[in-house]
């Protein structure tokens, strides 16, 4: 259900959008007539479009475990540009229907920074199959258990808390705001390192944030849920 919401409020916003960028176009243009038939042909789907994109969007903010700042930045950018734009259309004022256009774009501007927010990286280490790089200078060797590929466990648990638990919990069962059960996935390591990395769906990736011995040593963790299950 999750996903089936995310994507239609991925979809609505994008008409939404574009029904917005046609409305400031042809107002910039002075294409008054043009701007009154469209406006007439597109009442009742941007209404529904409207609805969509404020419902969907406000179940899938319930959902989220963390709510950051660059999503309250986010909301509070379209909470401004909607009555913004119902006045400067109104009244084919220019500069707001402008001003609401760039509060829209800005607010899923702000989303996908926030999604690429990274952690400084020094040196690009050298990557294995599934498994940290050996004689990465990055990563300092800590003592404790390690996994196959000589990670330390103990570490391995805390990236995947701080970057996965949240939504998949500490054991892997949570399922929240949409996430599988990892004791349940018949995904193979090569698979589960692709979507930890790029992400799927609602789920955004740790390519950009996480090297990847550390990407590796997630998947390796992940993988031994199944065996507790």
């Amino acid at each position: 259900m999750f996903n089936a919401l995310f994507q239609t409020h991925k979809v609505s916003v994008i008409i939404f959008l574009l029904i917005y960028v046609i409305k400031t176009t042809l107002l910039l243009l002075d294409k008054k007539e043009g701007l009154d038939k469209f406006k007439k042909i597109t009442k009742v789907p941007e209404m529904i479009v409207s609805f969509l994109f404020l419902a969907t969007g406000i179940y899938l903010i319930t959902q989220i475990p963390e709510i950051k700042s660059f999503l309250i930045i986010k909301l509070v950018a379209v909470a401004l540009a909607i009555p913004v734009a119902i006045v400067g259309f109104k009244k084919n004022n220019k500069m707001l229907a402008t001003l609401s256009l760039v509060l829209i774009i800005g607010a899923y501007g702000l989303a996908e920074m926030s999604k690429k927010q990274k952690s400084a990286k020094t040196t690009e280490p050298m990557e294995t199959t599934i498994g940290p790089a050996k004689d990465s200078a990055t990563v300092a060797a800590p003592t404790g258990a390690t996994d196959l590929n000589g990670f330390n466990v103990a570490r391995a648990g805390k990236l995947f808390k701080d970057n996965c638990s949240s939504c998949h919990g500490d054991d892997g069962k949570a399922g929240k705001a949409g996430a599988a059960d990892l004791t349940k996935s018949t995904m193979d390591a090569m698979e589960a390192k692709s979507i930890v990395t790029d992400g799927k769906g609602s789920m955004p990736g740790v390519g950009e944030s996480l090297h990847t011995e550390e990407i590796n040593a997630v998947v390796n963790y992940i993988q031994s849920f199944k065996q507790k299950k």
